[in-house]
């Protein structure tokens, strides 16, 4: 199953709850805020949330993590690109919000690392590292239920923005043509900040 969970701290974001059904443990993708809310929500349902994982490090994806770590001892995971953003807050760009947001003592990952649920292997999620919205970003590729996670890479009818630090648009641009267009056409788009999607309806941008 999967719940999009829209939270909002100074901006709105979709954070995403995936989650295998029969044993009711599954991961937490950008929780950006309301950490105490979503907590509550797992509780309510009876989730068991193994990991926090980020698609980025930017303010808006992480900005939950303080108030969900006061209730539930979860390990979060980002890319190895990532650090610098969950320690710098004018690099996760909370700086210039009106708040010093951080994270510390993260977990890293590389291209192509599998996150499987502990007693459900057959249940995960595979990294497809897609920079150009951030260095760090990427997609979490669940191909037994044909749906990514695309953080803030591209969204319904448009991508990602590659104005912010460490932003390149000859990344984001490939990073979507190659990476996430070479997904099979029904995949199902999750992303940050909009609608759900799918990579066959976004192709015509791109071609």
């Amino acid at each position: 199953m999967i719940a999009r969970v829209p939270v909002k701290g100074y901006f709105e974001v979709n954070c995403y709850i995936w989650v295998d059904d029969a044993t009711k443990h599954g991961f937490l993708i950008d929780p950006g805020a309301q950490g105490h809310a979503l907590m509550q929500l797992c509780r309510e349902q009876g989730w068991i949330m193994e990991k926090i994982l980020l698609t980025h490090g930017h303010f808006d994806h992480i900005g939950g993590i303080a108030a969900i770590r006061e209730e539930a001892d979860i390990p979060v995971y980002i890319h190895e690109a990532g650090e610098a953003y969950l320690t710098d807050p004018r690099l996760n760009l909370s700086r210039y919000c009106r708040s010093e947001v951080t994270v510390r003592g993260a977990k890293h990952f590389q291209d192509e690392t599998i996150f499987r649920l502990e007693n459900r292997s057959a249940w995960a999620l595979r990294v497809i590292h897609t920079p150009g919205h951030t260095p760090d970003s990427v997609v979490f590729y669940d191909e037994r239920q044909g749906v990514a996670f695309v953080g803030d890479t591209i969204f319904k009818g448009s991508r990602g923005n590659d104005q912010y630090p460490g932003g390149n648009s000859r990344q984001l641009l490939q990073s979507i043509r190659q990476r996430i267009l070479a997904l099979p056409n029904e995949t199902v788009l999750y992303s940050g900040h909009s609608e759900q999607t799918t990579v066959g309806a976004e192709k015509r941008f791109y071609i």
